[in-house]
């Protein structure tokens, strides 16, 4: 086949394109490309893996793929929304392949994949064509490469360990590249990835953000997770996460484990851990947060804005300020009552907030059943309830992110959403339909 006649695309341009159905309506964006390596012919494209609407990373086969451009892709239009799960003996070249240290064949030392190009044959065939790689340097590592060495491009039969087991994508690198997601979407992505990766990856993320994640992943996940790390580091994870949300993970792991763990973290994140593990799960005790805003009664409405504002706090904790006698940690001196975000917004600034406390005083005690957490917050429009004691001190807070975690199945975070039996929707409708609910807004 002439060069002239040749279509040729590179992966790593290709992800985030576009992709459109037949009329021009958006359906997905590509986020990688599936091949399948073959002994004695060039590794051949499956499919692309897209990521839709509803932020589903699912599989577009590549015989639904009618056109390939710079800054679009053309589809069918029908896709099956059903998860991508990668098949025995298929790689991504983005999540396997691209930073793969492999050998020159002609003995002149390593380099890296820097992109991989797919050329399109005479049977429509699209085949792993040309690698571009940068040479290393004797000595560097992995993550110098990206700015040091000469860069060439080659023909994949001149090189080895492509496939092979020689050399993982650098998990420096994958870590790098997921940096913008927020938790619920890296906590996805950690999913999608083999038992190994998600420790390589693990290991490459900041404790507050593998923290974030691992509060987003499902239980078998996180128990991985966690033992699969360094005790040491695994315990300054469990500093790193809300209390409640630590306390639920300790509950998961073996005993061993947990008290080893327990053990080496910070002794009052551990105190405060203890403390919510001897409340059942589905209780109020069990369920809140040990760290919710507390205040004296004299503090300034300004000063109460500063903290909502200076704290890295999830949207239902900044919704509330707590008004307590001193001691002003849980468990706290005598709860007087609570103030709203938007009571403190209407408030000249050196106003007391004692002043201005709510005066519906609804509070919980720490064990309280789930449902009659849920009736209160419900009767009386909360996002945070408080949790105190028989003595009205408060002891911490329950949000609405916690019960809809205990109220929703164990398995909620694995579930996909209906879709027709036939396990295909046409995304020409919802591209449609999304474009029509917008232009109503």
């Amino acid at each position: 086949m002439s060069s002239s006649a040749q279509q040729r695309f590179f992966a790593a341009r290709l992800i985030g394109t576009t992709v459109f159905d037949p009329i021009g309506d958006v359906v997905a964006k590509v986020r990688d490309i599936v091949v399948l390596p073959q002994d004695r012919s060039p590794a051949r494209a499956v499919g692309l893996v897209v990521e839709v609407a509803v932020k589903r990373r699912v599989f577009l086969p590549i015989t639904r793929v009618t056109s390939i451009s710079p800054g679009q892709v053309i589809s069918t239009g029908v896709l099956n929304v059903r998860r991508f799960e990668k098949r025995a003996g298929e790689l991504l070249v983005v999540g396997d392949l691209l930073d793969r240290a492999v050998t020159m064949q002609d003995g002149t030392g390593e380099a890296t994949v820097l992109d991989i190009a797919l050329d399109q044959n005479r049977h429509k065939d699209w085949e792993v064509s040309r690698l571009h790689l940068r040479r290393r340097r004797r000595g560097s590592s992995l993550s110098r490469l990206v700015t040091r060495g000469e860069t060439l491009t080659v023909e994949p039969h001149e090189v080895t360990g492509l496939y092979g087991t020689q050399a993982e994508q650098s998990a420096h690198l994958l870590a790098a590249s997921y940096q913008d997601l927020n938790p619920a979407d890296l906590a996805e992505i950690i999913q999608e990835l083999e038992p190994k990766r998600r420790i390589e990856l693990a290991g490459e993320l900041a404790d507050e953000r593998l923290a974030d994640a691992l509060e987003e992943l499902p239980e078998d996940i996180r128990v991985e997770l966690v033992t699969g790390l360094e005790a040491r580091r695994a315990a300054d994870i469990l500093d790193a996460m809300d209390p409640d949300d630590a306390a639920d993970l300790v509950q998961e792991l073996p005993e061993d484990i947990a008290a080893e763990l327990l053990n080496l973290m910070e002794p009052e994140e551990a105190e405060d851990v203890r403390r919510l593990l001897a409340y059942d799960e589905y209780t109020a005790g069990g369920m809140m947060t040990t760290e919710p805003l507390i205040v004296a009664p004299e503090t300034p409405v300004a000063h109460c804005l500063a903290m909502i504002s200076r704290e890295a706090l999830h949207a239902a904790m900044a919704s509330t300020v707590h008004v307590c006698r001193s001691p002003l940690e849980t468990p706290s001196g005598r709860l007087l009552g609570i103030v709203h975000f938007q009571q403190l917004l209407r408030e000249r600034p050196d106003r007391p907030v004692g002043e201005i406390l709510d005066n519906d005083k609804v509070a919980v005690g720490p064990t309280a059943p789930l449902s009659a957490v849920t009736r209160e917050m419900a009767t009386y429009n909360l996002v945070s309830i408080p949790v105190i004691d028989d003595e009205g001190r408060l002891l911490g807070a329950v949000t609405v992110d916690d019960v809809l975690d205990h109220m929703l199945p164990d398995d909620w975070r694995e579930q996909d959403e209906p879709v027709p039996t036939t396990g295909q929707i046409d995304l020409t409708e919802i591209a449609r339909a999304a474009r029509d609910s917008a232009k109503e807004d």
